[in-house]
């Protein structure tokens, strides 16, 4: 006979307790133990196995050609590593409002003109979504839309329609008869996108789901969410900017940490063609403390604008702000210019800011932070119209990074006139784009404000 058990849930892990706790002890947040009820049955008396298919040699697996089919933005493309992959099941997070549902209704209007394509929104209205499609442009779109938050209904939905694309706004909104929480606990998270992608599996449709993030920025749930999807997409924005950032966290089928920029207008999401020259500040004259950067996002090379200010402090502890960069990175560059470049910041504020909103965190934006440091410190434009990359060691070295090729030919499209690099990178010098090869910390200084 089965009868109820109460536990404490984590909503933040998953982590389960037999009594509440005021913090968890797997993760470490607080508040985060809610109390659910559980059916617990009877222990059987012998241990039953399934049949499973037998194993199989990894050569003599076959392999199916499998073709992509483009979402109608070569931005969203290039993330998704070409286009998306029958059978995938991609998890799309963002912040409220920052244009998720627009993006999906967007790529479900260009699918929906070759196959079929079901929208399922469980937190607006059919009508609702009829009404934005109608704002951008999408009035006569041959997707299908319903409201609907019952998996079991959903599950019911999708094996009489057989839609090829299917696109679940949120995942936090859909629960199931077969758990007593509440939506959007860790367990209904769990069982639904389990069910979801067990579909998209077994019958070859693509599965979109749209998930909150955390006050953090992580997507709400449990942390198995995403490794249950193939594709893991964060939409990225600053307030007040009109442009959106698209990053691949996960890809299973293509690179991860790719990068697609859009620009949001009243009609949409458009595309953004050339995002290096958006990320540079068009300036007159060469100005202390900005210094551009040749940083790598996946396969696609990037200039960007470090901007740098240092000014003293009248605090006894003088301040360390880092937008768009690792703050623990910061401290150990001001450690190395310390020692190794002569320079001395204990008694100034030190403000870094990446121009555009972009977020860098690769090594090779090293050089290019030490140096912008040290052109706002002595009040000193960099010589001539250079970009600069390359990581730093604790020794004052300049080690090589990849990508070199691909941030200088990026440079010279956008008429760059040379670039200081590490010295192993084995690029030569043309007439038009001179290198300057750094070994150390101080020959890039001097390359930077000694001239030629």
């Amino acid at each position: 006979m089965s009868r109820d058990k109460t536990l404490f849930v984590c909503q933040e892990c998953g982590s389960t307790g037999n009594k509440w706790l005021g913090r968890c002890p797997d993760c470490g947040a607080w508040n985060s133990f809610v109390e659910q009820r559980v059916e617990r049955t009877g222990i059987k008396s012998h241990t039953t196995y399934a049949t499973a298919s037998p194993p199989q040699f990894l050569h003599a697996v076959p392999i199916a050609d499998v073709g992509r089919s483009t979402t109608g933005l070569a931005e969203l493309d290039r993330v998704l590593g070409g286009g998306q992959v029958p059978g995938a099941a991609i998890l799309l997070g963002g912040e409220p409002g920052i244009g998720k549902s627009t993006l999906l209704l967007q790529t479900a209007h260009h699918l929906a003109q070759v196959s079929k394509v079901l929208y399922v929104t469980g937190e607006e209205s059919a009508a609702q979504v009829a009404l934005r499609a109608q704002c951008l442009g999408l009035g006569q779109s041959s997707v299908r839309v319903v409201a609907e938050n019952h998996l079991e209904a959903i599950e019911g939905l999708l094996q009489t329609e057989q839609p090829a694309l299917v696109l679940v706004d949120s995942i936090q909104t859909v629960y199931t008869d077969t758990l007593q929480s509440a939506p959007g606990s860790v367990a209904q998270v769990r069982e639904c996108a389990a069910r979801l992608v067990r579909f998209a599996k077994a019958t070859g449709t693509t599965v979109w789901l749209v998930g909150h993030v955390t006050k953090e920025g992580a997507i709400a749930g449990p942390r198995v969410l995403e490794h249950m999807v193939d594709t893991v997409l964060y939409f990225e924005g600053e307030a007040g900017s009109p442009y959106r950032i698209v990053r691949a966290i996960k890809n299973r089928f293509g690179a991860a940490n790719e990068l697609g920029v859009f620009q949001m207008h009243e009609e949409g999401l458009s595309e953004v063609a050339n995002p290096s020259q958006l990320f540079l500040s068009q300036h007159d004259r060469p100005v202390a403390g900005s210094v551009v950067m040749a940083t790598q996002e996946g396969t696609r090379p990037l200039l960007v604008e470090v901007q740098a200010l240092v000014t003293p402090s009248p605090l006894a502890n003088p301040r360390r702000v880092a937008i768009g960069l690792d703050p623990n990175r910061l401290s150990l560059l001001l450690a190395i210019l310390h020692r190794h470049g002569g320079s001395v910041f204990f008694d100034q504020d030190v403000f870094v800011n990446i121009a555009g909103g972009i977020k860098v965190n690769e090594p090779a934006a090293d050089l290019a932070v030490a140096l912008a440091l040290l052109s706002s410190f002595r009040n000193q434009p960099l010589e001539g119209r250079r970009v600069v990359f390359g990581e730093l060691g604790l020794a004052g070295e300049v080690r090589p990074v990849a990508g070199t090729e691909a941030r200088v030919r990026e440079a010279i499209k956008l008429g760059f006139k040379g670039a200081i690099l590490p010295r192993g990178d084995k690029i030569a010098s043309t007439a038009t784009f001179k290198l300057r090869p750094a070994a150390r910390l101080g020959d890039a200084i001097t390359a930077a404000f000694d001239g030629e």
